[in-house]
Parts: structure tokens; sequence; C-alpha cells
């Protein structure tokens, strides 16, 4: 098949089985997001925020990865992500109700990881301390000659904090294997994009030395191939790419905001309408790559997979009294 004729897909080098698997991660994405929705409303969780209408750039980001080598810095939206580099429906519902199975004991708050196994860094309630978390990382790499990248998402909102600065300037001065990931998703809590950042965040990455780009967050074939040329610069030394990806939160910031206070219901609509899931799902099946029979199957699959999730996480025991100071102090004179 010729280049003229490949698909976009094709053309940068994923396979039909490729995007099938990536838009079955969005799809377990939005049915954990709506779950979890579901867990909050009925007063089974504290709280939870939401990632509808950022899957797409996040499963796309984590396709361009290297899951074995490269580290993972999320924030705390970044659901689709973590399930496409390896965690599960139910590890994540684990987390969501603390209970003692979670892998880290029920202690974290939702939506802020952290899974030694597959590189996901824990994240932290200040926004953006995450990203001078990643320049470390990639530091260590430089200095030992390692072929991984450190992989950092944080959104417009926490471009502003000074944490995010700092990081920028000391990679572009090192020129370090770091790509940093705004997912401008129009909002910082209540406070549209045009009140809190000057200019484009993206070209912030000038003033410091190294490339940015901004891409259509809702086109996860852009995003992929941002990503993934951004990952060969950085391993081939040529140092850290910011990508602005471009996109809409559809809910609310959290399960305790109210959203209709400062935007409108005909916004909302609208942005439903162009949001990367539904875009990618139009995408496949033009090509011929999904048909509506398939795309009923893949549902099913992930409502019961969820399904099953919800019912082990919620029969699943809440940690015990006394391993609240587990991990706290060393027994023994052993490791903490």
């Amino acid at each position: 098949m010729s280049s003229q004729h490949m698909l976009k897909h094709q053309q940068l080098g994923l396979t039909d089985d490729d995007v099938l698997k990536m838009y079955a991660y969005m799809l377990k994405a939005r049915k954990f997001d709506e779950r979890a929705t579901l867990l909050q409303r009925s007063g089974k969780t504290a709280f939870h925020i939401s990632s509808i209408g950022q899957e797409a750039a996040q499963v796309a980001a984590a396709f361009a990865l290297d899951k074995q080598q490269d580290y993972f810095l999320p924030y705390y939206r970044d659901y689709a992500f973590v399930l496409t580099i390896g965690m599960t429906v139910q590890e994540l519902l684990l987390a969501a109700l603390f209970k003692a199975e979670d892998i880290n004991g029920g202690r974290q708050m939702p939506g802020h990881f952290g899974y030694k196994k597959l590189h996901i860094v824990s994240g932290s309630s200040p926004v953006a301390t995450q990203v001078l978390h990643a320049v470390g990382i990639a530091l260590t790499a430089l200095m030992r000659k390692e072929e991984h990248v450190a992989f950092v998402t944080f959104g417009e909102g926490s471009s502003n904090q000074g944490d995010v600065h700092e990081a920028f300037n000391f990679a572009g001065v090192f020129k370090l294997p770091v790509i940093f990931l705004c997912e401008n998703n129009q909002y910082a809590i209540s406070i549209p994009a045009h009140r809190q950042v000057a200019g484009r965040v993206v070209d912030r990455a000038a003033g410091y030395g190294f490339p940015g780009q901004r891409v259509d967050g809702n086109d996860a074939l852009e995003v992929y191939r941002a990503v993934k040329e951004a990952r060969e610069r950085a391993v081939r030394g040529y140092g850290p790419t910011l990508i602005e990806a471009m996109m809409y939160r559809i809910p609310p910031h959290s399960t305790a905001d109210d959203d209709m206070l400062y935007r409108t219901k005909e916004e909302v609509d609208y942005h439903k309408d162009q949001e990367g899931v539904q875009r990618f799902r139009r995408y496949l099946l033009e090509s011929d790559v999904l048909t509506e029979d398939l795309d009923r199957a893949l549902h099913d699959n992930i409502a019961k997979e969820v399904n099953e999730a919800t019912k082990y996480a919620e029969k699943s025991p809440f940690p015990a009294p006394e391993d609240v100071l587990r991990h706290v102090y060393a027994e023994d004179g052993g490791e903490v």
C-alpha cells in the first residue's frame, strides 16, 4: 500500500489493532469515570475529579511512550493515562474507596496514583510539584546515560505556578530528557483560560530554550505524533519539549463544584460534540477499522469489567486501625 493510500494511523506506524486498543482504553476510562461519579453521589467516596473530555489525549500520549523504560508523573485527571500504562479499573476503584487492598494501602487521595512497578510517581495536592520531580528524574537519566524519559502532565492553571517555570528553566539549561504535556482544558477550577494565562502556554518554551508545540487535544493521532517525536528528541540528547494539548473539561471541576455558576449549558453541549473519544470513534468507523457490532461488544465487555471491579472494591475491607502507622516508622532497624 502506498503512503498516499495509507490511513493516518498507519502513516504514524500504528496498526489497526493498536488504534482499536486505544479506543478501548478511552472507553474504559470513560466508564470508570462515570462509575466513580455515581459512587461519590451515593456517599461511598468523598469526592471525584473527572477526566471526561481529556481521555483521547491521555491514551495517545501513553501509546507514544515506552511503558517499560520511561517514568510517568501524571496529574490528578489522568485516569485514562494510568489505565493505558497498566493500572486496572479495580485498582483505581480500590483507591477511590480507600480500601486496604489499594496499592497504597488506602492512604492516597483519589487521583494521586503512585505505582512503583509501573514507574508512576505519586503526585501531591499542591499542583505542579510533579513537574519539578520529573526534571529530577530526567537529570538522573542524563547522569546515568540511560535511555528513558520523564513524562509529566499538568493543566494550564498549574502552568502559572513557579515550580513549572523553575522546571522549564533547569530542563532547558541542561537539555534534559523530559516531556512536558499541558492538558489545556480551558478552566482552572472556575477561572477561564483568558483570565489566567497571558499569551499561550506553548510559547513559554521558547523563553527557556527548547521547542514548544500546540496540538488539538481532541485529535488522538496528532497527540500521539507530537509525543512520539518529543520522546525521540529526548533520547537522542536534544532535550525537553513542551506540548500544549487543547481540549475541554466537560464535567465540573470536581463533584464539589457547580460549573453552571461560571459557564453555560450551551457551551458545554457544544464541546460534547467535539470531544476526543467520539471523534476517534468516528475516525475508526470511517476507516472501516471499527464496526457498530464491534463497538457494542467493546462497550458491553468494558461495562462488565467495571461492574465486576466495583463489586470487588465495595466488598473489600477497609484498612485496620493498627495499620495507620505502617510505613511510617522503621521496624527493627529495617527500611521504612
